[in-house]
């Protein structure tokens, strides 16, 4: 019986990684959103007061290229983080204010109730692991809150990871941009 949370935790961590990681990579490899320049018909011929709130939402946020990278990549970056013991708490942290905005847009706009649903699972199964490593959330916001608590940090090795996850980043949308335009020669 002692086994079950475990399992339980690392089948809800999985399951938002894998569904999450799908969401964000359709998003940087052009799968979600109507991106500027390429309205489906049916939304260009429409006046903007007579659109319904989704094409209105896509139209808006594929407006953009480097927000729809910016969600893209948070999304994909934040259920990586999910996978490892010692940064699935990161994840959780980078993914609940994603799945919230989700929710709350879908919520809005009128978005497939399906969507909306499955957003509220994902952040279910979220909310689901911080549950079980509830000691570890404790600690963490005693640390963030408490004063008294200092976190050491060495300043170089801060230097460090931090330059390594930005030329992850770097080295992440690049590869993004060439496949991008890559697909785009594709007749």
């Amino acid at each position: 019986m002692k086994k079950i949370p475990f399992y339980l935790e690392i089948a809800a961590r999985w399951y938002v990684f894998l569904m999450i990681s799908v969401y964000g990579w359709a998003k940087l490899f052009g799968h979600q959103f109507y991106r500027r320049g390429h309205l489906p018909e049916a939304v260009k011929l429409k006046t903007l007061e007579s659109l319904s709130g989704f094409d209105l939402a896509w139209a808006f946020f594929g407006y953009s290229y480097p927000y729809i990278l910016f969600i893209g990549v948070s999304q994909v970056i934040g259920a990586i983080l999910l996978l490892f013991n010692r940064t699935k708490l990161l994840g959780a942290a980078i993914l609940i204010p994603i799945l919230l905005n989700i929710i709350v847009v879908d919520i809005c706009f009128s978005i497939h109730t399906g969507a909306m649903l499955n957003a509220c699972f994902f952040l279910l199964m979220t909310l689901l692991m911080l549950y079980l490593n509830k000691e570890r959330v404790v600690e963490v916001f005693k640390l963030l809150t408490i004063p008294g608590e200092r976190l050491r940090l060495n300043f170089m090795e801060v230097l460090k990871t931090g330059g390594l996850f930005l030329l992850m980043i770097a080295v992440g949308m690049g590869f993004i941009e060439v496949f991008s335009y890559l697909i785009a020669l594709i007749p």
